[in-house]
């Protein structure tokens, strides 16, 4: 006959100790859970403040390189100091592009890159308050520079108006210091065996001109010897010349002459002036003119006639 014992009934402090585990499990559990979510969590908003940082970085690298390009477009000459720093901006800016395409930046080359810039824009502030500076002056320059054109401009025309009043004025004295015939008279004559002159009014048995004149008063002119040039034109028309390449200036035009000599003037008044031609060839018959010239103006004028 088989004898059962009672069962025993489990004893409350193991089922105590089970729960009390699974109770520091569960614990462990969310606390590490809780661990890697606040670390998964920091660093998230850490790369999330990284990227931002990163963007505004590009933003202002551009903004420095937009001021850059404006002062570029300047009408100034820069110094070679002034090239040279926008040079070395313009390397630097590459470089701290180059960094922000790496990827994620450390806190440190984050510091370095922030400072960087920083610098940077301080170097681009001055450098384009150096420009404003320059184009002040530049155009300070222009205006004296267009003032000063301005100022030679009118002295050079002043000094033209000046040279043509001068030339004009001396052009006048030396009209008004030529000397002018008062009174002239012509006659003919012919030579006797005996040297003497007899006037004849015959062209057939004329053998020299003798030319008489007077000068008119002149203060301006000139006192000492005045070279006279003559012009006698035949009753055809035609100037009689001893030499046909024979030329002097007068009335501002080159004109052959058919005799000259020199007179004495002292601006003596009344005195009277004689001159003789004997031309080379025989005189028509017919009505001559004789035209003084001196100091470059026509001395005076006469006509005369031989039958």
């Amino acid at each position: 006959m088989k004898n059962d014992a009672p069962e025993q009934a489990p004893s409350p402090s193991k089922d105590s100790n089970k729960v009390y585990f699974l109770i520091l499990v569960i614990v462990a559990l969310l606390g590490t859970n809780a661990y890697v979510f606040l670390k998964d969590k920091k660093s998230e908003d850490k790369v999330v403040t990284l990227t931002d940082e990163k963007s505004r970085m590009e933003i202002e690298i551009d903004r420095i390189e937009a001021e850059l390009d404006r002062s570029k477009t300047s009408n100034v000459n820069l110094s070679a100091e002034l090239k040279e720093g926008q040079e070395l901006a313009r390397v630097k800016i590459n470089e701290l592009r180059d960094q922000l395409r790496r990827g994620q930046l450390t806190e440190g080359e984050l510091a370095r890159a922030q400072k960087e810039i920083k610098d940077l824009r301080t170097f681009v502030s001055k450098y384009t308050a150096d420009i404003v500076v320059l184009e002040k002056k530049n155009v300070k320059l222009t205006e004296q520079r267009d003032s000063l054109q301005t100022t030679v401009a009118n002295i050079n025309e002043r000094a033209s108006m000046l040279e043509k009043v001068n030339t004009d004025l001396s052009n006048k004295v030396k009209v008004a210091a030529a000397i002018k015939v008062a009174n002239i008279a012509v006659s003919a004559v012919r030579i006797r065996n005996n040297g003497k002159e007899s006037e004849v009014t015959r062209a057939s048995t004329a053998k020299r001109l003798k030319i008489r004149f007077t000068v008119a008063d002149n203060s301006l002119a000139q006192h000492g010897e005045h070279e006279i040039f003559i012009r006698v034109i035949d009753p055809d028309g035609n100037l009689i010349t001893t030499n046909g390449s024979d030329l002097f200036d007068a009335d501002g035009d080159q004109l052959q002459f058919t005799y000259k000599t020199n007179i004495e003037f002292d601006n003596s008044f009344g005195k009277l002036y004689s001159i003789d031609w004997d031309p080379i060839q025989p005189l028509k018959k017919g009505e001559y003119t004789m035209v003084l010239y001196a100091d470059g103006y026509t001395m005076g004028k006469t006509v005369f006639g031989l039958r």
